[in-house]
């Protein structure tokens, strides 16, 4: 047979696969991206996301979409918004949104999400790097997800090796100290294999329950899940992949932690998170 990166591909994601309907618990996927329509190929990238996550087993997927442009402006973030309750329709039960926002908008972004969230069914807000997350601009909106219990997932990372390439990137501490204050709003603190020292961030966090970890991220260093495990405890910690698909699965999948705590981290953490909304 000759060896091609598509079979290479193939065969790395049979390798790591769950069963579709896995028997151990639910499978959700609490980050993950489709595209901007203004990317030639973002119709066929997002069918690739979904056989992707086929070929996987995750039953759902937990998505935003971002726009290119940053800051971000108000056109920017209801095009996502607009293009991702699309996206929830062509992909039924598979795609569950968060709605995206630059806070800076003040009232228009706060509208935003409640519209989306009572009228589209979107599970939570989607922050990245517009702001950090203890900037007072944000309050409404930290205060916006307590009153409608709902997640924030937030883009973090702590890249101190790196020259400033996000300024306004958020990290760990940042959480925690937003925690400190609205301890009724449930945050995520995004990719802890994609974000820098992941280390540091685990252990900011000790103190800090109602901030959870999503597992995303292209690092590939041994331990991350078990020390999250350990520090923060299973029912902190999330499945998600923000486009590292394989790599992802791999790590919880090879993690040594117990079967019922990578039940919890596979998908019953997130569902917990969802019933909220509900409750």
């Amino acid at each position: 047979m000759q060896l091609t990166r598509r079979s290479v591909v193939t065969a790395m994601a049979a390798s790591t696969a769950l069963p579709a309907q896995s028997p151990k618990g639910p499978v959700i996927d609490a980050h993950n991206h489709l595209n901007y329509h203004t990317r030639a190929t973002w119709a066929d990238d997002d069918r690739k996301l979904i056989e992707a996550a086929d070929k996987l087993g995750i039953e759902q997927l937990c998505c935003s979409i971002l726009p290119p442009e940053r800051p971000t402006t108000i056109e920017g973030f209801r095009n996502c918004n607009r293009w991702l309750a699309e996206a929830i329709k062509r992909f039924p039960g598979r795609v569950l949104g968060y709605c995206f926002v630059n806070p800076g908008y003040g009232q228009a972004a706060l509208d935003e999400v409640r519209r989306y969230v009572e009228e589209h069914g979107f599970i939570g807000i989607k922050l990245y790097n517009d702001y950090k997350v203890t900037d007072p601009v944000v309050a409404p909106v930290l205060e916006l997800a307590a009153k409608m219990r709902i997640p924030i997932l937030q883009h973090a990372g702590h890249t101190t090796w790196l020259p400033s390439p996000q300024p306004n990137i958020s990290d760990a501490g940042d959480l925690a100290k937003a925690a400190k204050r609205f301890p009724e709003t449930m945050l995520i603190c995004a990719h802890i294999c994609g974000g820098g020292d992941w280390e540091w961030s685990i252990k900011a966090l000790r103190d800090s329950p109602s901030v959870s970890f999503d597992t995303s991220g292209s690092n590939a260093d041994e331990g991350t899940v078990e020390l999250a495990v350990k520090t923060l405890g299973a029912d902190r910690v999330l499945f998600a992949c923000d486009l590292s698909m394989t790599a992802s699965v791999g790590r919880l999948r090879g993690a040594q932690i117990s079967e019922s705590d990578r039940r919890k981290v596979f998908g019953e953490n997130m569902q917990r998170i969802l019933a909220r909304r509900k409750a």
